[in-house]
This record gives C-alpha cells, structure tokens and sequence, in this order.
C-alpha cells in the first residue's frame, strides 16, 4: 500500500490481533451473526488488517456492516443454498450473507472439488461485501493449490474508457500460488486506479489523490492533485486513467469480472440493475498438472529473482505481489495492527453504548 496511506504516526494506536478480533467478533454477534459467523468474518477483516490492507479490514468495513445488519439489509443468519452443482462446478445463493462469511465458505467449496477433481470453481449471488479478494485467493495456497477470485459490483461507480456514465463497480480480482521457502504470491488488485475504499482511508488519513485517479461527474479525468473528495462527488477511473495511459486495458477486464461474476451467477448486469453484484471463486491442483515440488521450487527461484532484482536509482527495492503483505503480516503479528486513533474511538463507544465487554488497550 503507498505510504500515503498509511495511518500518520502522531495518529497510530498499536492494538493486538488477539484484542481487536474478540472486539470485532463480539461486535457481529451483537448485531444478531452466529458465533461461527462471526468468527469467519473477524477472520478475514482481521487478517487483511495484519497484512497490511486497511482499507478491507474492520477500520472501513465494520462499522458499515453494522449499520446493514441494523437496517436489514444484511442477513445475520443466513443459509446459504446450492442452486445449480457439477463435479467441479457450482452455483450458491448467499441468502444475503456477508460476503466475509459465506465466501469462505465458497472457497472451500472449490478447494475441496479441486482436490477431487483438479479444478474447482464456485459463483456466488445475493451477499454483501466480500472484504477483498486476496483472503479467499490466499486460501487455496494453503492446500498447494492456485487460487483465483474476484467480486463484481453493482455498478454506477467507474466509467468506461472514453465513458460519461459509471457502468461498473471497483470490480476486483486475486491470484495467488504458493512456493515452497518464499512467501506465496498474492496479486489482489482493483480494475479502477485505486480501490474505493482507499479514498476513505485518504480521507481519515488526510491524504491526496494522484491525478488521474477520479473523475469528474461528467466522466472527465482529474489530471491535477486533489483532496480525496466526499463520496457520490466523484466517479472512479479504470486503472491506467487515460487512454493513453492504458484505462482501455483495465475496463476491458472490469467487463470480463461483470460477465464472470454477474452474468455466470444469474444476477444480471450490475450496469442495469441496482443489486450488489456476484462472485467467482476457483481453485486449481498443482498436482493435478505438474510435479507439485517442482512447481515449488521453480517458484522459489523466480521469486527470488524478482526480489533480488536490482532497484532503479531513487528506490530501495523490488518487490513482488504478496512479499510486503507477509512482511507486514510477520511484524503486525508481533507488534500489533497500527490502528487510526479515530477507529480505536468508534470500537470503544460502540462496546460502551452496547455494553460489550472487550477492551482493544
């Protein structure tokens, strides 16, 4: 994440995973979700936050959910059900789920046809926000399997290339694969510039947006440093910004996520119709296609090629997809989650006024 995200230091309030998850567990079951709920959901915001990605973990998303539980909007006890199924293929109905809660379960479900057959893939309609893609990609590394998996809005927040009218969500994908003593790659990219959620991390943080990030309400591109601005005051751009810049590229994967996600899990297209939009999750067996330590090592050695990559004059290093995550993962584990003070004060007078039991200091 760019250093203009991270939270300032005069703001940082170092809390432990172990403290931060039973607040957020408990929070979830006081809006109605099952222990197992709620401790599937905790799970995936807080891991997100312990590599590193705010943005997805419970500093925007927590409280967001609590208010769609509240207003119904959200299901706290759902069942989900199985609406189409193949030896290698399914389709499920989330029963308006948090994504957090039923996506890993949908990820298993892949990973488990994977295991038996190879390859595995699972769409998903009618949930709530999924928290990210990587979470549920990085699942299947943990079986030596590749994992892929992406979400797509509803729309009516990014415009096309050349586009006046939002059509698309921030609409997002993952990969990940394992190696054997290197840190799994993990790519877990938005199709627009910069996810939506980064723009509310700006905002609490105080920081800018680069040109070329957001557009105007007509669908013109910024092309000049701004403030992150309120929402519905802006439209989002495809990655790249410009034409000239590549933003073709990005909208054309954005419209391959709506037809993969959408389209394939019967919701419809997300430019046409208010609904929150589907998911896509597949898992594929390494040793299903090729020596499984072999791949390992062959990962290893690639992936140490590109961190050992000498850096351009004016940077530090090279990365690739996944390293700085394990990196963050390695040093929050151990020193704590660098929380905005701002966050740590909602989650204090929300257990307050509820009574709530779990102090995060």
């Amino acid at each position: 994440m760019l250093e203009r995200f991270h939270v300032p230091e005069k703001d940082r309030v170092y809390v432990q995973q172990e403290r931060v998850r039973a607040a957020t567990e408990a929070i979830l079951r006081h809006s109605g979700v099952s222990a197992r709920g709620a401790k599937d959901s905790a799970e995936v915001l807080i891991t997100n936050d312990l590599r590193g990605v705010e943005s997805h973990g419970v500093s925007n998303g927590l409280r967001r959910y609590v208010r769609q539980y509240a207003s119904k909007e959200l299901n706290p006890r759902p069942k989900p059900k199985i609406l189409k199924e193949t030896s290698t293929t399914a389709r499920v109905d989330g029963d308006f789920a948090l994504g957090t809660e039923v996506g890993i379960w949908c990820m298993n479900m892949a990973i488990e046809k994977a295991r038996a057959h190879g390859v595995g893939a699972v769409s998903l309609k009618n949930t709530g926000h999924l928290a990210g893609c990587g979470y549920y990609a990085y699942m299947a590394t943990e079986h030596d399997m590749l994992g892929h998996m992406m979400t797509a809005g509803g729309g009516h927040q990014t415009v096309p290339t050349f586009g006046a009218k939002p059509l698309f969500g921030t609409n997002p994908v993952a990969w990940a694969a394992p190696a054997g003593k290197m840190p799994p790659y993990l790519l877990d990219v938005a199709t627009t510039q910069v996810a939506g959620n980064k723009i509310e991390l700006a905002r609490r943080v105080g920081a800018t947006l680069y040109p070329g990030w957001i557009a105007k309400k007509d669908g013109t591109p910024i092309m000049e440093e701004v403030p992150a601005p309120p929402a519905g005051t802006y439209y989002m751009l495809p990655f790249g910004g410009t034409r000239e810049n590549g933003s073709h590229k990005a909208y054309g994967i954005a419209l391959m996520n709506e037809i993969w996600c959408n389209e394939l899990s019967g919701m419809g297209p997300g430019p046409l119709l208010d609904h929150a939009g589907g998911s896509f999750f597949a898992a594929y067996s390494i040793e299903a296609f090729t020596d499984l330590k072999e791949f390992k090592k062959n990962m290893d050695r690639m992936l140490e090629e590109c961190a050992n990559c000498p850096p351009a004059p004016g940077f530090e290093r090279v990365l690739y997809p996944g390293l700085s995550e394990h990196e963050e993962f390695v040093s929050r584990s151990r020193d704590g989650i660098p929380y905005h003070r701002e966050v740590v004060d909602w989650f204090e007078s929300y257990c307050a006024e509820t009574g709530i039991k779990a102090p995060l200091r």
